[in-house]
């Protein structure tokens, strides 16, 4: 990327979801572009007629330009931590910057944040950053500069974690590592549960910040229940279970490191372990049959869906897990069920589960719709931003 903004026309009528704000431009609205245009350039969207509508990146495929500001302005160090500055600033005002209890929170959250396609995980002093963008990316040591002043002496150090998140055709190709400071404490605390992050070898940037509300509801159910943590990763449900005083709990997931993970966790929230069991399994071979052995089942699996190609595949598959848990789950038991599909909808996966329902023949009320919490903000004008769905249900 040069310092050279270059412009790209738009079909006419394309610029109508730019002018209601929508942060994408998909490669089918683009009319014309300037010669010579690569991957991570900056460039200013006009409409057929030449009027300035945005800036953004452009990166070659389906979605073709992210735009990160509808305001023709200039573009320096400046402007860039102006955007991480707003971005703390709204962490602070739902209280997680001074948080005894909790001291790990998300602080850049991509469109959320209008800066697409950068990630930032706060972990007790440890800042872990994704790059999805080639353009963010050859900027990084910008940003970078604004999370050490905007943080302060609260930052300790950064990692790098982008060799699996850049586009491939990217230019560059990331190694994961620390690149500002250094730090092995990799302890956070949660609502005062304690959890390890593996941010070198874990999933993401480590550790699954966006359940953290959805984990804290859960813990008000679970007294006295006999719980199942399905696709369990470092068992997150089952600390918050145990926390709320459940009387059994069982972690299962298909990754051995993942339930080693689990058994540290547990560990090290000092719980008793004769009402915790990790088991290595298959989702559903273990869900084959458990009748009437649980009343509070989590349902947390990876995404079934990464892309509209595998919607049906994905649907099935919810519809399967969750009639499995719901046709063997004890009467009166509850059911915390989540999808974190972006391509999947509120709507898809509420009827998912309303098929799953009917097929097992059972009585289901709904008591909570979930979503990802305020450090994960949705843009009103982009609502895939909103990835993360859950229902609560009563199953009679």
């Amino acid at each position: 990327m040069t310092d050279t903004i270059h412009k790209i026309y738009l079909k006419p009528g394309k610029e109508n979801s730019i002018k209601r704000r929508h942060p994408w431009i998909f490669s089918g609205a683009i009319g014309n572009k300037t010669d010579n245009l690569n991957e991570g350039d900056i460039v200013q969207v006009c409409d057929s007629k030449g009027n300035f509508l945005a800036l953004g990146h452009y990166q070659p495929g389906t979605i073709a330009i992210r735009i990160f500001t509808f305001d023709n302005v200039t573009l320096n160090a400046g402007f860039w931590k102006t955007k991480i500055e707003k971005a703390w600033n709204l962490r602070k005002s739902i209280g997680l910057t001074d948080n005894p209890d909790t001291n790990a929170f998300r602080f850049v959250h991509g469109e959320g944040d209008e800066l697409p396609g950068l990630v930032a995980d706060f972990f007790n002093g440890t800042l872990v950053v994704q790059f999805h963008s080639t353009g963010l990316y050859t900027i990084r040591e910008t940003l970078f500069e604004a999370f050490r002043e905007v943080i302060g002496s609260k930052l300790k150090a950064i990692y790098e974690k982008s060799s699996n998140t850049m586009p491939f055709k990217s230019p560059f190709k990331p190694q994961d590592g620390f690149s500002w400071g250094s730090s092995d404490e990799n302890i956070i605390l949660e609502y005062g549960n304690k959890f390890k992050v593996d941010w070198v070898e874990g999933q993401k940037t480590g550790f699954f910040l966006d359940q953290r509300e959805n984990r804290n509801l859960l813990g008000q159910f679970a007294k006295g229940r006999d719980v199942l943590n399905m696709f369990c990763y470092t068992g997150g449900f089952s600390v918050y279970a145990l926390r709320g005083s459940a009387r059994m709990v069982h972690s299962v997931d298909s990754s051995a490191k993942a339930i080693a993970l689990t058994n540290e966790n547990i560990a090290l929230n000092n719980f008793n372990t004769l009402n915790h069991e990790a088991i290595v399994a298959d989702g559903l071979e273990y869900m084959r049959e458990i009748k009437d052995k649980y009343n509070l089942i989590i349902l947390d699996p990876p995404a079934f869906a990464k892309h509209n190609a595998a919607l049906d595949n994905a649907l099935q598959a919810y519809k399967r897990i969750n009639q499995k848990a719901i046709e063997q789950i004890r009467g009166g038991g509850v059911l915390f069920t989540f999808s974190c599909s972006q391509v999947v909808t509120k709507e898809l996966f509420r009827q998912a589960i309303f098929v799953a329902a009917a097929n097992a023949g059972r009585s289901v009320r709904i008591l909570h719709q979930l979503t990802q919490p305020a450090d994960h903000p949705v843009s009103i004008f982009h609502p895939e931003g909103e990835y993360l769905k859950g229902l609560v249900v009563y199953i009679e």
